[in-house]
């Protein structure tokens, strides 16, 4: 597969959300686009706009790569990954990946840190493992780099869009945020979909009303 880069920011936005804040999983569009764009915990850094999301929803849609889920207690169709099924892959397995499509190419150190919030590895050898099974697949869904500019390990990159560029990667310079911030972040992000969720049932609760005065009229 060759997805675009939108393709791929969405695809590990759903990834990266459903395994940090599965009480909001799956994503509303307005969820999914403040995911897309934010500033931390992502490279680049990008101000997509709810159309190109929309567009790559859609193909990821006709790629079997996410499906939409319908409520009818909620208007607002919602969006879930179904890559890790598509392709086979297990909860460790689909965490590294996830990181790699939001972060650009990393050290293992580097991931076995930032993917501390999406999965739990018994040892630090786990990351090495994954990494070696998504680049022995069949078909790679990762690739060893050489080193970046000031860094001791080679860095590794996901496949899913094509061969990467060498210096696609952060700067060696980037700082490691704590797992205290990574969780206050999958706070905010929790009480973040919470809110819109109950400000969507507000007005759905305020439609119903006026429905109801209209009827006894």
């Amino acid at each position: 597969m060759e997805l675009s880069p939108v393709q791929v920011r969405v695809l590990g936005c759903l990834i990266e959300k459903e395994r940090t804040t599965p009480d909001s999983y799956p994503l509303t569009m307005n969820a999914l686009l403040a995911a897309c764009n934010q500033t931390t915990n992502r490279h680049p850094i990008v101000a997509l706009t709810e159309a190109t999301v929309a567009s790559a929803v859609e193909n990821l849609r006709a790629a079997d790569l996410v499906r939409v889920d319908y409520s009818r207690s909620n208007r607002a169709e919602k969006y879930r990954q179904v890559l890790d099924r598509a392709s086979r892959l297990d909860g460790a397995e689909i965490s590294v990946l996830g990181v790699l499509m939001l972060r650009g190419p990393q050290t293992a150190a580097e991931l076995r840190t930032r993917t501390e919030r999406l999965h739990a590895f018994a040892d630090p050898s786990g990351v090495d493992a994954v990494l070696a099974r998504l680049a022995e697949r069949p078909e790679p869904l990762v690739v060893r780099l050489g080193r970046g500019v000031g860094q001791k390990e080679p860095r590794w990159a996901h496949l899913l869009a094509g061969p990467p560029e060498f210096d696609e990667g952060p700067p060696s310079s980037e700082p490691t945020r704590s797992p205290r911030a990574e969780r206050l972040e999958a706070l905010e992000a929790s009480v973040a979909g919470l809110t819109r969720e109950l400000e969507q049932l507000r007005a759905e609760h305020a439609a119903l009303a006026a429905l109801v005065r209209d009827l006894v009229g």
